[in-house]
């Protein structure tokens, strides 16, 4: 039966330590939670237009090999943190030391991800061993261009502050002709562009929720943003979706419903808890609000022929048309409509419907907050507002459970 224990929560929220371009003068913290959660949301969007025109069975079979591939890449990178990109390059070149090498690293990975179960730790191990012996997937060359224009990104905020570093004008023409080599792939000609294109200014946008810090009035260590949040949210929910055993498709659009369920804070900032439930109508206000400015500023950028299918997926992911991203949706007769966990459990746990969770979505999210005071506390840096937060969420979760097996009171039991 696969389980979620607290060494893999840990180990997912780890990436919020890993500091990027540490080697160089940068303008901020870069940390690699957020710069995987850029490269998700392209992914995802490299992923919808490839999508489009294929049968539903190869399009949902695509969009998982886009999540578990991303989820696969990052856990690998946290174990190979120490090792710089051209050295890690040259020993991936090598297939008897970078066989070794994924051993290692597996054997580093197997006693926090493979109580995940059997299946996902048997794909785990073929996809880390398949890196470049292959010619890449239609998945691999999407999270390839995910990572080079995400990288790429970061790289434009500190090219400006080293300029006399001789390193800069390779590492810039090693990311665009990765980019070049995969414009056969739908967007990426786009992104080659950004911002001046709608998809690159949709993603450059996105990207920007690395600078909106979380708990913005209280110290805390690490300082995640509201784009590492989303990042780890995403994973949480596609373990949990994993281990309810939810369908494919079910699994995706949790991943995704995380991945962008505090989008909408890009317009009103990270608007704490406690203040929306406490001040009567304001939960009611900023969500109306929310939604205008949502149509208003990001809706409108995906206006196009080519990006509209991003819009109305990301409408589905959001929620927008039931009111919330925290309802349990699935699509009936071409709508999305709210149903209950038993139903979706039951009758609509089938591809077919594109069943989306959303009590456990927000379970998640609470999760994800949990982690980011508990490791604060445990760094040292503890604080009213923290000591709240850790007793205000173990009160909301403490009784809860998702199946007999699946007990959110016993998974924070081991935090105790």
């Amino acid at each position: 039966m696969p389980s979620i224990r607290k060494g893999l929560l840990q180990l997912v929220f780890s990436g919020s330590f890993m500091k990027r371009w540490n080697d160089k003068l940068r303008p901020m913290e870069l940390v690699e939670m957020d710069k995987q959660g850029h490269k998700m949301i392209v992914a995802w969007a490299l992923g919808e237009l490839a999508a489009q025109g294929l049968p539903e069975d190869q399009a949902v079979r695509l969009r998982e090999d886009i999540v578990r591939g991303g989820i696969f890449d990052y856990l690998y990178r946290l174990v190979i943190t120490d090792i710089k990109p051209p050295v890690f390059y040259q020993i991936k070149a090598n297939p008897d030391h970078y066989g070794r090498l994924t051993a290692w690293v597996l054997e580093q990975l197997r006693p926090r991800v493979q109580p995940l179960g059997r299946e996902f730790w048997d794909d785990l191990c073929a996809h880390c061993h398949r890196q470049g012996r292959e010619e890449e997937s239609l998945a691999e060359s999407i999270l390839a261009a995910a990572h080079l224009f995400a990288s790429r990104w970061e790289f434009h905020l500190i090219r400006p502050l080293n300029p006399w570093d001789d390193e800069m004008a390779e590492i810039e023409a090693n990311f665009q002709q990765g980019l070049v080599r995969r414009q056969h792939l739908a967007g990426v000609a786009d992104l080659l562009e950004a911002p001046a294109t709608a998809l690159g200014r949709f993603v450059t946008l996105c990207g920007t929720l690395r600078f909106q810090k979380r708990w913005s009035q209280t110290p805390r260590i690490p300082e995640t943003s509201v784009l590492g949040h989303m990042f780890l949210v995403a994973c949480l929910a596609y373990f949990f979706s994993i281990v309810v055993g939810a369908c494919s498709a079910r699994r995706c659009n949790d991943f995704y419903a995380g991945l962008f369920h505090d989008v909408p804070e890009l317009l009103t900032r990270d608007i704490i808890s406690p203040v929306k439930g406490s001040v009567a109508g304001i939960d009611d206000l900023i969500r109306e609000y929310e939604k205008r400015e949502l149509e208003r500023r990001l809706f409108a950028i995906l206006d196009t022929p080519v990006t509209r299918p991003l819009a109305d997926s990301l409408r589905y992911l959001l929620g927008l048309e039931v009111g919330s991203e925290f309802c349990d949706l699935v699509t009936l007769d071409g709508r999305p409509a709210c149903v209950n966990w038993e139903q979706l459990q039951g009758t609509f746990n089938e591809d077919r419907f594109a069943p989306k969770d959303g009590r456990m979505l927000k379970i998640c999210d609470q999760l994800a907050a949990f982690l980011e005071a508990y490791t604060s506390k445990t760094h040292g840096v503890v604080n009213d507002h923290l000591q709240q937060a850790l007793w205000r969420i173990r009160s909301r979760l403490g009784q809860e459970a998702l199946t007999e097996e699946v007990h959110i009171g016993a998974l924070l039991a081991d935090f105790d």
